[in-house]
């Protein structure tokens, strides 16, 4: 087939696509196998076909896109193809595509379409190989790290390989890890770190964020990583550690637009003791007003309000309630301050049933008004 003027594409390529009249096969467009992978309608035909295809055709296609492999990897379209095989294909298949790769695993990481191609052969190829393709990156994880594409390739790496194949990725963290945790794509890797590694691995990982927690948790990335920790980490690390720097802190924290967000894990996966000494703070005195108050009128602290609301028990859950019905004239001029007696009118309803004559609701139009109904 000549190449047709058009955009230099070959004939058969432009046939297939302005027409469907004509029934292809895998067979019919292995001379233009290349062309056909890094071209939107021609990587999806060869990927639906390969889905039915018999090995010998798989074969076919493999030893015909073999050759330009590694430059395929790279391409908007081809790369999918090159996927494709990594999941549909042979061992054989994968192993070679692997070796295709080898010496340029950096490349590929930092490329758009190449990291896609490197995370999925550090799912599928046997353990040899992975450690071959992830011990590449040995040297240069930090500029991964900083990369929109090769940040999500060190995920995976952390996520699939052994614990002693990821462990220089761990070793370059130690010492940087405030700078990465408020980094935004640094802070996704610690994540990473923290639900995957072993905890030997992890501690000194953690000693550094808990060191630093006061600064992380007013930053944008950093609240993240802490958050994480609370909800992952173990438990001395996640309430002892934590709650110990930010105690006293806990009214400013909780009027704070990504420290507000901590507070609520503190509360969600503390012991009781922890969520006792927190709600110490938030029934007492702040800067000369009640802290009640001073959480309820905020945009970010009532929502604090709201979430000790739904995990506190029994007597802590009424230590609360009772310290917001003493300023029920105030609660009700606040915006937010009707978002909360609703709340509590609601939680009110469940725990004593509808009609079994518990507490008054608390209402927000005034004497005789309405309860609002749940927040969406």
């Amino acid at each position: 087939h000549s190449l047709a003027a058009e955009g230099g594409r070959c004939g058969l390529l432009e046939e297939f696509r302005s027409s469907k009249s004509r029934k292809l096969e895998l067979r019919d467009i292995m001379e233009h196998c290349d062309e056909f992978c890094r071209d939107q309608h021609g990587s999806r035909f060869i990927q639906t076909k390969l889905d039915a295809a018999s090995a010998q055709d798989k074969q076919m296609v493999f030893d015909a896109l073999l050759p330009n492999a590694l430059s395929l990897m790279t391409d908007l379209f081809g790369n999918y193809v090159v996927q494709k095989f990594m999941e549909r294909g042979t061992p054989e298949h994968r192993a070679m595509l692997a070796q295709a790769m080898q010496g340029k695993v950096l490349e590929l990481s930092l490329d758009m379409y190449g990291c896609r191609v490197v995370q999925k052969a550090i799912e599928v190829v046997e353990h040899e190989q992975q450690e071959q393709l992830v011990g590449e990156l040995q040297g240069s994880v930090m500029k991964c790290v900083r990369d929109q594409n090769g940040n999500h390739v060190i995920q995976k790496c952390i996520e699939r390989a052994s614990a002693e194949a990821a462990q220089f990725i761990v070793d370059d963290f130690v010492g940087q890890v405030v700078q990465l945790a408020t980094h935004p794509y640094g802070c996704r890797v610690i994540q990473r770190i923290l639900e995957h590694c072993q905890h030997v691995q992890v501690a000194p990982i953690l000693e550094e964020i808990v060191s630093s927690t006061r600064d992380l948790v007013h930053d944008q990335y950093g609240n993240y990583v802490v958050q994480h920790v609370l909800e992952h980490g173990q438990p001395r690390d996640r309430q002892q550690a934590i709650l110990s720097r930010v105690g006293g802190q806990i009214v400013a924290m909780s009027q704070h637009k990504f420290a507000s967000n901590v507070v609520e894990k503190l509360l969600q996966f503390s012991t009781p003791e922890t969520r006792q000494a927190m709600l110490n703070e938030m029934t007492g005195e702040y800067m000369g007003q009640p802290a009640v108050l001073v959480m309820m009128r905020d945009a970010y602290g009532n929502y604090v309000i709201q979430k000790a609301l739904d995990v506190c028990q029994n007597a802590d859950r009424e230590r609360l309630i009772a310290a917001i019905r003493e300023h029920l004239p105030a609660v009700r001029k606040f915006t937010y301050g009707k978002h909360i007696i609703a709340h509590i009118d609601k939680l009110e309803a469940q725990k004593y049933g509808a009609g079994r004559g518990g507490p008054p609701a608390m209402g927000v139009g005034g004497p005789g008004g309405y309860g609002l109904g749940p927040r969406n």
